[in-house]
Order: C-alpha cells, then structure tokens, then sequence
C-alpha cells in the first residue's frame, strides 16, 4: 500500500490496494475521496469540471460533513454573537486535511484540527480523525471525534457518497424503511411513494436498521452501506440530470443543535467514535 501524488495542479493522491482497486483524494478540499475504483469500476460519480472551480461546493465523490449534517435553522449561531453562523454541513468539507499512511493496518489516515478558522464557527479544540481501510469491492470507514478542551463539545458527523447509475429508471432500493422525512416539505411520507420521484429530484432523512441497499439493473451492481447506530440515519438525495444518487449516513438530522435530536455530546477530554462500511456486489 502506498499514497503518492496522482495530479499535482489539482492536488489529489492515490491509495491504490492495485491497479484495479484504488481511492484518489484531496486533502486541500476538505479531505474528499474523488475517485473508488473496485475491481475496475468505478464505483463514485464525480463532477471534475465543476472541481476545478475553487467557489462552487463539490458535486461528487464522498465529502465530508462536520460539525452539523444539514442546516440550522437559527437567525445566529447557537454559540452567541462572538460566532459565524454554520454553512450547510458544516466547515470540514471546505477545509485543508492533513493525512498520513498508517503501514500497520495498511490504512489511509486523514485529520482535521481546530485552527483559526474553526474557532470562528465553533469555540471547541478537538481532533476529527478517519481511517480508511481499502479492501477488494470494499471501503472501511473508522471514524474518531475528540473533544480537547474542558466543555462539553456538541456534534453530528455524516458522509456524503455519490455514486454512479446508469439510469434512475433502472434502480432498486432494499429494505428501505416504510416511512421517510421528505426534507424540502418536512412532511413525513411514504418512502416508496417519494422514490417513485427520485427522477425529478428527492431528499430523503430515514431512520434506518443501520444499513442501507441499492440495485443498479444495468450495471448489474448492488451497493450496501453498513452504517450502525448511532450513525443509522439514511438520506437518499438525487440532483437530476445527474446521473448519480447520494446514500448518506448521519448521525443526527438538520436542526439538531437547535432542537436537540439525536444531537450527540462528546464530554470534556473524551471521544466519540463511528464505523461505516461501503460493499460492493456483482449481480
């Protein structure tokens, strides 16, 4: 295993397993893995056009969302006046990552800590630490969230994968829960009835089993997100004519340090750790 540079105008590196199975990611753009490819496929849909406009957010691979998922619903932060008011999923996906090999468990390390910038949104220290383990039609994902200073430190954590599909109409979700949030009209609905619309464009928040399936017909895959409580929420989100859907753990819904849903709270000097797992089968 081994992480060398794969595009030096746009900074992203290779952690390649083989020739056929290798993640490329970006440390200066919040950490985000670009590229899967397993067994050849790849497995990630990733807008590299809109990339390479440093003003627009990122359409593709999997960014990261830290310290909120979602939005809040507040006229100022929650934090007081001295404080910005979150952007949508919060800072760790616009920041710059550092990251290292980790050769014992032949793992990919990247980190995020709290810097100049941070502290204009959120008044905590901690360390955001993920392990990504690269195995054959398999990505691990061991996360670590360490609070460093002497007040309770809230947070949510979620990770937003893209994947490819050859075509809505061609698509089969597994063992999706009976009912869904719709988030755009926070109605609460049937989930098939709103996946019947995932061609027109949907947002889904589901309170799954901890996994989550998708069949693609065509190109004959089946995509399986382990994602154990408490990192079980589901969102299904599609950006029509994209040709990608986005299945999203989280660990908690927009709103939550507002309203206190499933808002989690890492106590002083403590940490707090997630798992996920994203499998991919032949059909």
């Amino acid at each position: 295993m081994l992480i060398k540079l794969s595009n030096r105008d746009k900074g992203i590196y290779i952690f390649q397993l083989d020739h056929n199975n290798y993640v490329k990611f970006c440390p200066k753009r919040g950490g985000v893995i670009t590229n899967w490819v397993s067994d050849g496929n790849e497995i990630l849909y990733f807008d590299e056009k809109r990339f390479m406009d440093n003003t627009k957010s990122i359409r593709g691979g999997i960014p990261i969302l830290f310290p909120i998922c979602g939005s809040i619903n507040a006229s100022s932060s929650v934090f007081g006046k001295d404080y910005l008011q979150f952007m949508q999923h919060g800072f760790a996906r616009d920041l710059h990552w550092q990251y290292c090999l980790n050769n014992t468990d032949k793992s990919l390390c990247l980190f995020l800590n709290q810097s100049q910038i941070t502290k204009k949104y959120y008044p905590f220290d901690f360390e955001l630490r993920i392990e990504i383990t690269l195995k054959i039609n398999c990505l691990e994902f061991e996360i670590t969230i360490q609070n460093k200073t002497d007040m309770k430190m809230p947070i949510n954590f979620g990770l937003h994968p893209y994947f490819n599909i050859s075509d809505f109409k061609n698509l089969d979700f597994i063992d999706s829960p009976i009912n869904c949030q719709n988030q755009e009209s926070n109605i609460l609905s049937n989930t098939l009835d709103e996946l019947k619309n995932i061609n027109l464009g949907v947002d889904l928040l589901m309170y799954t089993s901890g996994k989550s399936t998708f069949r693609d017909k065509v190109l004959k895959r089946q995509v399986t997100l382990y994602h154990p409580y408490p990192f079980d929420l589901g969102v299904i989100w599609s950006d029509p004519p994209r040709r990608m859907i986005c299945l999203e753990p989280w660990t908690s819904p927009r709103n939550s340090f507002v309203d206190g849903i499933r808002n989690i709270v890492i106590p002083s000097n403590d940490s707090q750790k997630f798992n996920a797992s994203i499998q991919i089968k032949s059909l």
